[in-house]
């Protein structure tokens, strides 16, 4: 019975150490696996494809640990919420290439808006203007009646930067928040970046300002089935009290004020952002 016993703890305390080392293994592989992608990423950021003006934003934006953060690698299938002039397109599409996908849900190209068309003009030239990076880029259409922004269920990860307040502003954020779900795989990321607002103040439901509390987005993102996983003060901007007579566009990089107080915001910088990270739950 003692030398059953015996041989019975040491097969227990074997198995515990192989189990133990394959964790150890798996871990350094995972961690090799995010230095890799991370270096990677940096030198996307780095790269020459990147004007010097659309540099200069990546110490409010920090590109590198916002998307880190979010969890992206390169096999993933993104889904990119209103890209406007491309700032993200840059770096999240030579990314994924040739491993991932990359979506780019745009806005609605039957608009009457010239602002809009012409904004969708200039980001399709610049995908054209570049095949080498954007030649496997699809683009997508969200708007209010248009929501099939990747195939149902497709998506690892969607990602928005500072558009909440749009959709607030017309009451369809539901609407956007649905789509994101839909696209999403079980298990997929959301990640929101969104100008924050006051929490002592009264939350606007339209975002005149284009400041939103962050109540109001995680009760959005519930709303449509999201669960929250995480938030992160990566693009926090304590120098900016939200108090600005022409709203979040009184900043940097719009000035709205047009050069009045100029030094004054440029100090200030822009805006104060929430970064928030949601799940589709497995169920």
């Amino acid at each position: 019975m003692a030398c059953s016993s015996l041989f019975r703890n040491q097969l227990l305390t074997g198995l515990a150490a192989v189990i133990a080392m394959l964790l150890i293994s798996t871990t350094v592989v995972a961690r090799d696996d995010r230095e890799a992608a991370g270096k990677t990423l940096h030198d996307i950021i780095a790269g020459d494809h990147r004007t010097a003006h659309r540099k200069a934003r990546d110490i409010y934006r920090h590109p590198f640990k916002t998307l880190n953060f979010f969890g992206l690698k390169p096999d993933m299938t993104v889904v990119e919420i209103w890209p406007g002039g491309g700032w993200y397109t840059d770096i999240i599409a030579p990314y994924v290439k040739g491993s991932g996908k990359y979506y780019a849900a745009g806005r609605n190209k039957e608009t009457t808006n010239k602002r809009i068309l012409a904004s969708i003009k200039r980001y399709d030239e610049r995908l054209k203007a570049r095949p080498d990076l954007f030649d496997d880029v699809t683009v997508t259409e969200l708007s209010q009646k248009k929501t099939a922004i990747a195939p149902p269920g497709s998506a690892d990860m969607v990602l928005t930067f500072r558009n909440v307040h749009n959709w607030m502003k017309f009451g369809f954020e539901r609407t956007i928040f649905d789509a994101m779900f839909t696209a999403l795989k079980p298990g997929g990321i959301l990640g929101v970046v969104e100008h924050r607002a006051d929490p002592e103040e009264f939350p606007d439901p339209q975002a005149l300002t284009g400041y939103v509390q962050e109540e109001q987005v995680k009760q959005m993102a519930g709303a449509a089935g999201f669960r929250f996983v995480a938030s992160s003060e990566v693009n926090a901007n304590p120098k900016d009290n939200r108090n600005h007579r022409k709203g979040v566009w009184t900043l940097p990089p719009t000035l709205r004020l047009k050069g009045q107080d100029r030094q004054k915001y440029l100090a200030i910088g822009e805006s104060d952002r929430m970064t928030l990270m949601f799940m589709k739950p497995l169920k």
